[in-house]
């Protein structure tokens, strides 16, 4: 790790400067490293990097997060110039409070030295890899959960090249592991993805079956690997110029690595690591047997009105998550989607109501102070929509019942396909599905029939009961046809 000697930027240099309420809670680079952290993005860094530095304070042990970028090799050279040292900002809607996090030993960037982070993962000192890769990383069909096995993933499986992939990664130190006796390891996925510590578990052991690895070493990594699954929830927009500019002003030195966050933070995690973990639960962590409620209550009472605000609002021409829920009557649309389609399609965890949470929800996305983007949130919806919505509309109509304000929450995502708002500005397509998606609409006509006929046909997206739902799909197709002809105000004036 490089070491800062620079006056004017964060690191162990310069902790001296800080403010005293904005210092580390631990001690810099005296812990050692526990756990590799694959995706080293600012969700991490405001979420679990958090609660580990709070849960050693706490409590002790050696858990230092050695971070593992896939891509960016910007932010681990800020990081490394920093002494791994960065900031996150809590803001209120009246206030905020910066503070710099102790709790990375170390960072590394997968994509230039593959082989680094495989002898990471195979070090017996580490006994937790905890992942926010986003959901299109995993390689995982949405719907079915199958392995979509492309050529760059089979190379990583089946050759002796360098792992470009996240699979190929954990397969091959999952091996180094093997052949080292390196002890037991958790992995944990700290991604949005129904039964995420079960899909990540396919995920190794399809990788595994891909890769040709012989049933006795498969069945050997059963016994020594755990797959917890795990609920996350904080409001974590993309990092701007302004993000680094309230660091610095809060810090009086520089943070190239800063993030800001939501005051709000919850993290449930099922407890079952066999090499021992970090005390979460003294940082306010929920130990569980079964993450399962909370994960639904969260994917479909949060990142579902997430995805059906970013959706409404980018077609209504509104740059933030806050500016849109300003929109006339949006409110009362949203709270009615989460009442009477939410709340109607699973059982919630003991003591919580769906109702209250969905309120909750609301007044945190009002925070004017957290500038998230409705093009962000609006990325990848092929790969968010069936875990947000479609679950919740296919639970629904299993019983029976009408999935009406869940139809609506599609439709805007297909009315965000068309490429333009409702003022005429282009909405860019940022969707691993992209190439599909825009041949579907190529070949629907201008009908809202035909763009549901042929979005629906998408099997990695809808899955078989929806797509063949002929009272679901004829919603959708009303609902997109209004906003279409009369534009998002005009619908959710109407709707209300």
């Amino acid at each position: 790790m490089a070491v800062n000697g620079g006056t004017d930027r964060l690191g162990l240099a310069t902790l001296r400067r800080l403010p005293e309420q904005s210092r580390p809670l631990i001690r810099p680079g005296t812990v050692p490293a526990g756990i590799v952290h694959l995706g080293l993005g600012a969700f991490h860094r405001a979420h679990q990097a958090v609660c580990t530095e709070a849960a050693v304070d706490a409590a002790g042990g050696d858990w230092g997060i050695v971070g593992v970028a896939p891509r960016s090799t910007d932010l681990v050279e800020a990081l490394a110039a920093q002494d791994a040292l960065f900031s996150v900002t809590t803001l209120a809607a009246d206030r905020s409070a910066t503070r710099v996090v102790g709790a990375l030993a170390g960072v590394r960037h997968a994509a230039s030295d593959p082989a680094a982070v495989v002898a990471l993962l195979a070090d017996p000192a580490i006994r937790v890899v905890t992942l926010t890769v986003t959901e299109k990383a995993y390689r995982l069909d949405p719907v079915s959960g199958a392995l979509r096995a492309d050529d760059e993933l089979t190379l990583d499986l089946t050759t002796d090249r360098p792992p470009v992939t996240v699979p190929g990664l954990l397969v091959r130190g999952l091996l180094a592991r093997a052949a080292a006796q390196a002890g037991p390891v958790a992995l944990v996925s700290c991604d949005n993805l129904p039964s995420n510590g079960r899909r990540l578990r396919g995920l190794v052991q399809q990788s595994l079956a891909l890769a040709g690895v012989p049933d006795a070493v498969q069945d050997a990594l059963a016994g020594q690997v755990s797959f917890p699954g795990t609920m996350v929830d904080r409001i974590v927009p993309a990092s701007t110029a302004a993000t680094l500019e309230n660091a610095r002003a809060a810090l009086g030195v520089t943070d190239l690595a800063a993030v800001a966050a939501e005051p709000y933070l919850q993290w449930v995690v099922e407890d079952d690591f066999p090499g021992g973990r970090p005390r979460w639960e003294r940082a306010g962590a929920v130990l569980t047997t079964d993450a399962g409620p909370w994960e639904r209550l969260k994917l479909r009472g949060l990142n579902g009105v997430h995805s059906a605000v970013a959706y409404l609002g980018a077609v209504a021409g509104r740059e933030t998550i806050a500016d849109t829920l300003a929109l006339p009557g949006l409110t009362d649309v949203l709270r009615r989607f989460v009442a009477e389609d939410v709340a109607g399609s699973f059982t919630p965890p003991e003591g919580t109501t769906v109702v209250g949470y969905g309120d909750e929800v609301l007044g945190r996305f009002a925070n004017p102070a957290i500038r998230h983007r409705t093009l962000q949130v609006a990325m990848d919806g092929s790969q968010k929509l069936p875990q947000r919505v479609l679950h919740t509309a296919a639970d629904l109509r299993a019983q029976g019942r009408p999935a009406y304000w869940s139809a609506l929450v599609v439709a805007a995502w297909l009315r965000f396909l068309d490429g333009r708002a409702d003022d005429g500005t282009v909405l860019p397509l940022d969707d691993p599905l992209a190439d599909r998606i825009t041949a579907a609409l190529a070949a629907a006509g201008d009908t809202a029939a035909g763009t549901v006929e042929a979005l629906f046909a998408l099997p990695e997206v809808f899955p078989a009961a929806l797509a063949d739902d002929d009272g679901f799909r004829a919603d959708v197709a009303g609902w997109l046809g209004a906003l279409r002809t009369h534009g998002v105000a005009a619908v959710l004036a109407g709707a209300a």
